[in-house]
């Protein structure tokens, strides 16, 4: 068994799964895009800590509109350059603690007695934010310094279970997305690393593109780049165009065949779902050293010049 032969196939079937892996998170950007995703999830906390009544007034003010991204107002509007305002997806930490005490009409007070303050904070709608305030209020904190203070610090952690939650929702789609891709591929990761093995022409390729990957620095592929570089190993849409079935109608020859390919497109989409910067990660670490070795040799200068030739 040839240990340099072994490191090829490895390299190829990294570069399938970085590929794969860069569909499955291009689909999902559009996924995320066109559901607002995101936003939802902020929107969802930005309900508890002002309430149902208050998200309108919140939402409105100007330093949270002035947050909202702008997109394409439908999948079709790409082709008249239609824009709209999407939903918020991202507040700093201080403007969401500056529009909560707008609301609350805390904004243009420096000190107030505790009995302003409650009057204040009474008026706010049921929510978790009124809550927290009247617990800190009830814990004897008048000072508006410090109750920023607080807010700013449970602002912060509502904020980053937002992100959190949608770190999940996200990661539930390129988890469904990459068993999607990997059947509708019928990219089966036996099978490949046996084509791989066996062909020194398919290795060659599989080393080219591990090499212009490195060298684009992990830029994400448009589409049709990610379809023309499977199509090297290929891999096309539609499994049934490169499938081996068995020449045979012994059963327990199928009965293999399809375990081992249930354990390959398994062992892919489990691949995939890492994600496309793991792989390319991956891929740069094993590359560069045989990068840097073969420079060295060729030129006759050192490692640390070849090295920062290749990388350049």
């Amino acid at each position: 068994m040839s240990i340099s032969q072994a490191l090829d196939v490895a390299i190829g079937l990294i570069v399938v799964y970085y590929l794969l892996g860069s569909l499955v998170s291009l689909v999902t950007q559009w996924i995320n895009e066109m559901l607002e995703t995101r936003g939802k999830a902020l929107e969802q906390y930005l309900i508890r800590i002002v309430g149902d009544k208050k998200i309108g007034d919140l939402i409105k003010l100007p330093q949270v509109q002035a947050l909202r991204p702008i997109r394409y107002k439908s999948f079709f509007s790409v082709f008249g350059s239609v824009t709209e305002p999407k939903r918020i997806e991202k507040i700093p930490v201080g403007t969401l603690v500056d529009a909560f005490f707008d609301l609350a009409g805390l904004t243009a007070k420096k000190e107030m007695d505790l009995l302003q303050l409650a009057e204040l904070i009474d008026k706010l709608p049921d929510s978790e934010g009124k809550n927290a305030f009247i617990n800190w209020i009830n814990q004897g904190v008048t000072s508006i310094a410090d109750l920023r203070a607080r807010t700013t610090a449970y602002f912060s952690g509502m904020l980053e279970q937002a992100a959190a939650t949608f770190r999940a929702r996200a990661r539930s789609f390129v988890i469904i997305l990459s068993l999607g891709i990997t059947v509708l591929f019928g990219t089966d990761t036996i099978q490949l690393a046996r084509t791989l093995w066996s062909s020194a022409e398919l290795r060659a390729i599989a080393a080219a593109q591990a090499d212009a990957v490195v060298a684009r620095e992990g830029a994400n592929a448009d589409l049709s780049d990610i379809i023309d570089d499977l199509g090297a190993y290929s891999i096309r849409i539609g499994w049934w165009q490169t499938q081996q079935l068995p020449q045979t109608n012994n059963i327990g020859d199928w009965a293999m065949f399809i375990l081992l390919k249930v354990i390959g497109l398994a062992i892919t989409a489990a691949a995939v779902s890492q994600g496309s910067s793991f792989w390319y990660d991956l891929l740069k670490k094993i590359t560069s050293p045989s990068t840097s070795s073969s420079s060295s040799k060729s030129s006759g200068w050192g490692s640390s010049s070849s090295t920062s030739s290749s990388s350049g």
